[in-house]
């Protein structure tokens, strides 16, 4: 079993804290994204856990064993970084076989495991090749064969796709799921790529300036997402936000449009304190829809169209996601509804969720 437990964890380079208070518990198998803007300390995360970095207060603990002083050889990971970090003047084989190697194993297990991942992965055909020869995808399998030859307890993904191009990343990222669920192996992954994270993660932690901002299934922070952060984080296009004040009539917009608004208490439904959270796709055509648009730009993807613009009236940027193809052009407006089930509310000081 190779659950990994973080308690309380902190990292500060001098008298700057850049991570503050982390907590989460993984589960055995399980694959976790940590996904974040840059310089959020994701990455800093993972290399505690691997060992590359000191932990300052906390724990971490891996099948139940802390691990806080532990060299990285002594932590039974494998780690599969951006840049593929290969040696340039050794072969594929060369290149996974290195590590078990240095462990001292036999000649016959070391290429039994070699040729195990290379099928797993199928690259056998590229085991004689240097790194040289191979494309960015190539070489990023080698990078995982070389991990998973280790047969290590947990995998640790640092943005492994970042150098790839667009379809290349689609494809290696549902490549990299479909290779942790057969092997099993406890697995975390950081990306800034809120797409790949969606896709690949079991459950995602979301770091916003050093904190955990919600630690949840993919659909859980769609559905519910805990701030005006993640609200605004997960989802493409971004959720749009309006200030809007919640009376017993219902929600009254910058442009003085009414909207069926969730039962809140009184504290929360205080005058100018709510942010109403729409995504562009839960915006329905609506001729008599209160939401009114002021389209200035279109943006025709094919399976459907983004109208951009300004909630009318006001210099709110709203966008709506339209299924199919959309006759318009900028300086028209469209109405939309949206149903109450679909909306969320926020805090406007703390940008915290309100509940009803």
């Amino acid at each position: 079993m190779a659950e990994i437990k973080l308690t309380d964890l902190t990292k500060s380079y001098g008298p700057t804290e850049v991570l503050h208070h982390v907590e989460g518990e993984i589960k055995d198998g399980e694959f976790i994204v940590i996904v974040g803007p840059s310089g959020c300390g994701k990455s800093t995360l993972l290399r505690m856990v691997a060992g590359l970095e000191t932990v300052t207060s906390g724990e971490i603990a891996i099948a139940g064993r802390r691990v806080n002083e532990l060299e990285p050889s002594k932590r039974d990971i494998a780690m599969v970084f951006q840049n593929y970090a290969l040696y340039p003047h050794m072969s594929v084989r060369e290149n996974m076989a290195y590590g078990l190697k240095i462990r001292k194993l036999s000649k016959a297990e070391i290429n039994q495991r070699v040729e195990e991942a290379a099928d797993i992965l199928e690259i056998r055909q590229y085991l004689d090749r240097k790194p040289r020869q191979l494309s960015g995808g190539q070489r990023q399998r080698v990078a995982m064969g070389r991990a998973i030859v280790r047969d290590p307890q947990v995998f640790l993904f640092d943005e492994p796709l970042s150098n790839l191009d667009a379809k290349l990343r689609v494809q290696m990222r549902l490549e990299i799921r479909k290779l942790q669920q057969r092997l099993g192996v406890t697995s975390i992954y950081v990306t800034h790529d809120q797409v790949e994270a969606m896709t690949l993660g079991d459950r995602l932690m979301v770091l916003n300036g050093g904190y955990v901002e919600q630690f949840g299934t993919p659909i859980e922070l769609y559905d519910r997402p805990a701030s005006v952060f993640v609200a605004g984080f997960i989802g493409s296009p971004a959720m749009n936000f309006i200030p809007v004040t919640v009376a017993a009539d219902g929600m009254g917009l910058p442009n003085g449009a009414k909207l069926a608004a969730p039962q809140l208490s009184e504290a929360q439904a205080q005058a100018g304190s709510v942010l109403l959270g729409i995504r562009p796709e839960h915006l329905v055509a609506d001729e008599d829809g209160p939401i009114a648009i002021d389209v200035d730009m279109v943006e025709q993807l094919g399976a459907n169209t983004l109208l951009h613009g300004m909630l009318s009236g006001t210099t709110h940027a709203m966008v709506a996601s339209v299924s199919g193809h959309v006759s318009t052009q900028a300086g028209a407006q469209h109405r939309f509804s949206a149903a109450p089930e679909l909306l969320h509310l926020f805090d406007a000081k703390t940008e915290k969720r309100l509940e009803a």
